[in-house]
């Protein structure tokens, strides 16, 4: 009870903090998380009740990214949207795993450290261009249908790798891992048409409160068995969960719900959760060139791809940088892939405090590459 308390008091504090420098409120989070832990004050200690909770947040965090994902508004530029996804999708990933490779990490290891680098946060870049007052126009529409697809591609990935890893080194574990995919993508299809819309109704028939909440979460959590269970990732059923009910008509009603508890108990538990486990003081020597090189690839990997897409697609050369630079952040979708990598194995502690150290200066670079490249 002591570590909540210290946990929602700092995360609060701080994050309000890091909003009035300029910065993401995430950042503030996660400094809470290095500085309280084992790290620097060794006040606060990873436990098996933080890590529920945590897990529990990046369930609901991927749901809400799915509630707030409206295809329809992004329809009209899905070909741009398209090619900047790609070039930011590919170019990273590929950066990433032949960088890891030189440096004498294993195909494993390397292939999840592309993944890392691959992912874009939508709510960095939504603040940014909401500050900008730019979310409307052409670029920022690109921007967010590109980070949208983004996180879908990175996420597919994911799957496929941790398949790809886990399951054996053979070729043929690549059509097993497709077929996994597929089954779920059509189970998900046909849950969203069919079957969500009849529990949703269910529900709001209930004569209890927060029915409706209490069952949008109970989807949530048995897609996340789902795609666990088919060999994928978890945290893709909670974002077509959340896809999937934000077809119902109560998208905006659970938004804000789910955004009250979410930022209120469990997102903070999560952002500093990551934290505690970063060690910071292992940042010496070869990881520290590591972590400093990785963070330039990642940067310029992000601005090159997503702005050759945005090119390919029929921007100008600087609008094409404006798009890429809004690409840039990894943000909280990057923090989620490396707690599950170092959850399964595949990323030792440095590897993993190098990945937090790419998250954070990408987080505090996007919104400045953006504000200089709009001018």
């Amino acid at each position: 009870m002591k570590d909540l308390v210290v946990i929602f008091f700092a995360a609060k504090a701080v994050g309000h903090f890091s909003v009035m420098v300029g910065q993401p409120s995430i950042f503030g989070q996660l400094l809470v998380g290095i500085i309280l832990g084992p790290a620097v004050l060794d006040i606060l200690h990873p436990n098996t009740l933080l890590k529920e909770l945590a897990q529990l947040g990046v369930l609901m965090l991927m749901f809400l990214a799915g509630l707030e994902t409206n295809l329809r508004e992004f329809k009209k530029g899905i070909v741009p949207s398209f090619l900047t996804a790609a070039g930011g999708v590919i170019l990273p990933f590929v950066g990433g795993v032949f960088f890891s490779i030189l440096n004498g990490y294993s195909l494993n290891i390397s292939l999840f450290i592309g993944v890392v680098l691959v992912s874009t946060s939508v709510s960095i870049s939504v603040q940014t261009l909401r500050e900008l007052n730019r979310q409307n126009s052409r670029e920022g529409v690109t921007i967010l249908g590109a980070a949208v697809i983004d996180d879908i591609l990175g996420l597919i990935i994911l799957s496929m790798v941790l398949a790809l890893v886990t399951g054996g080194e053979e070729i043929t574990i690549l059509g097993i891992v497709m077929v996994k995919v597929l089954a779920f993508f059509l189970l998900a299809i046909l849950a969203g048409l069919f079957v969500v819309p009849l529990i949703m109704l269910l529900a709001s028939k209930l004569q209890v409160r927060e029915g409706r909440l209490t069952f949008a979460l109970i989807i949530v959590f048995i897609l996340a068995l789902t795609a666990e269970y088919l060999g994928l990732a978890g945290i893709i059923g909670a974002y077509f969960a959340g896809m999937m009910v934000s077809r119902t008509g109560l998208k905006h009603e659970l938004i804000g719900k789910v955004e009250a508890l979410g930022y209120s108990f469990f997102f903070p538990v999560f952002f500093v959760s990551i934290g505690l486990a970063a060690d910071i003081t292992s940042l010496k020597g070869s990881i520290l060139i590591f972590a400093v090189i990785t963070t330039f690839i990642a940067v310029f990997t992000k601005l090159v791809g997503a702005g050759m897409g945005a090119l390919m697609g029929g921007f100008s050369p600087r609008s094409s940088l404006v798009i890429g630079a809004g690409m840039v952040s990894r943000g909280e979708v990057a923090l989620i892939i490396a707690n599950i990598g170092i959850g399964c194995g595949l990323l030792t502690t440095d590897l993993y405090t190098a990945m937090i150290v790419v998250t954070i200066v990408t987080t505090v670079i996007t919104p400045v590459l953006i504000k200089v490249l709009f001018k």
